[in-house]
């Protein structure tokens, strides 16, 4: 307990008393009888062989139970194992090489370090670390090549995470770097620790390649990235089908059925080769496992199919295309279950462009608006 408000009253033997109120606030001072603590209590740490001077080995983890006035900044002391100065140790607790090491010439340090703490008296504590030395990479990283799709209103992208790359090493202690080439930066990004793509605001329509690359800080390999942005009309949106599938997850959709279905789909709904098809979203139905897929079919020249012709086209062709993933239900002007008798059902359709979902897989990524849908009964 830092400290104590405490309110006292004086009262007098008068008739009647009389009182009044102070208020004393006593704060307890710290001090410093606590040690600095590591976590874990010791280390083991690897480095490679031939790495360069200055590469990270180790990131030492101190608290201390005192205030912060007795407690960091800790100083930190490198007392045995290091006599011929092969290690350094910065203020931050950050363990690097100073010395390009090789697996022939020894194979394992144990280091002493100690951390001080800033109080008065100090108190320091103790903790081994110990480093071994193993040989340098021999296999190259192996990257599989990433397809992202990008649907978004119409020069209204807000950005943000569009995909990840998956990359794997066969050594097993390798650390995996991603980099993008300089000139591509203006519209994208790539963690460089993770492979997370990260897309700038403002793309234009079009298709991307990106020049990525990973490295395991011997080898460095291309990785075929690309790109497809497809910014939707407004019209697209009065003239969209959904198909709600049964059982699946979003994620499960793109990776496995996404490309199979567009391909049986198109031989399904569209009159003439010119046609395009445009999947505008993917969401999953709110408490349960069914997920609705939107979309809408554009004429050679330029104009929409209604979706009454869609829903027939798809009504005699539901047989083939549930050869590919089962289908729950082709929902017509978006108003199942309502019952609306001798009125007509009137739906609406939103997108929210700036809250995008992404379902990102090992192989394709897809990225899309939220949409959300009003109906209601009309006389």
């Amino acid at each position: 307990i830092s400290g104590y408000s405490l309110v006292i009253q004086a009262r007098d033997s008068g008739n009647p008393p009389l009182s009044s109120s102070v208020t004393v606030n006593v704060d307890i001072s710290d001090v410093n009888d606590n040690s600095p603590v590591f976590t874990p209590a010791n280390y083991t740490a690897v480095i490679q062989e031939n790495k360069p001077v200055g590469t990270s080995i180790l990131q030492l983890v101190v608290t201390d139970k005192d205030s912060f006035h007795n407690g960091p900044p800790f100083t930190f002391t490198i007392l045995t194992g290091n006599e011929e100065e092969e290690f350094t140790l910065d203020p931050h607790g950050v363990l690097r090489s100073a010395v390009i090491f090789k697996h022939m010439v020894a194979t394992e340090y144990v280091l002493c370090v100690q951390a001080k703490d800033s109080g008065k008296p100090q108190q320091v504590s103790h903790t081994y670390i110990q480093v071994r030395v193993i040989e340098e990479s021999i296999h190259k990283p192996t990257a599989i090549p990433l397809e992202i799709f990008i649907v978004t209103m119409e020069d209204d992208f807000p950005g943000g995470v569009i995909g990840k790359i998956h990359a794997t090493d066969q050594d097993v202690y390798d650390v995996l770097t991603y980099t993008l080439k300089s000139e591509q930066k203006s519209l994208f990004k790539v963690n460089s620790h993770d492979g997370k793509i990260i897309a700038l605001g403002g793309l234009d329509n079009g298709k991307y390649v990106l020049n990525v690359s990973v490295s395991d800080g011997r080898f460095q390999v291309p990785i075929d990235v690309v790109v497809h942005v497809e910014q939707l009309l407004q019209e697209m949106l009065q003239n969209t089908v959904t198909i709600r599938f049964e059982n699946v997850s979003p994620e499960d959709f793109v990776g496995l059925h996404m490309h199979g279905f567009r391909r049986t789909l198109r031989n399904a709904v569209l009159s003439q080769k010119q046609d395009s098809l445009h999947i505008i979203s993917i969401q999953p139905v709110a408490g349960n496992n069914q997920l609705d897929m939107l979309f809408a079919v554009q004429m050679y020249n330029g104009g929409f199919y209604k979706p009454a012709y869609l829903i027939q086209k798809l009504t005699n062709a539901r047989r083939h295309l549930e050869n590919v993933i089962r289908i729950s239900a082709i929902l017509e002007k978006n108003c199942s279950g309502l019952d609306c008798q001798d009125q007509h059902c009137e739906q609406s359709l939103s997108i929210d462009s700036h809250s995008l979902m992404t379902y990102s897989t090992a192989r394709i990524s897809f990225v899309c608006p939220r949409f959300y849908r009003n109906v209601r009964c009309m006389c």
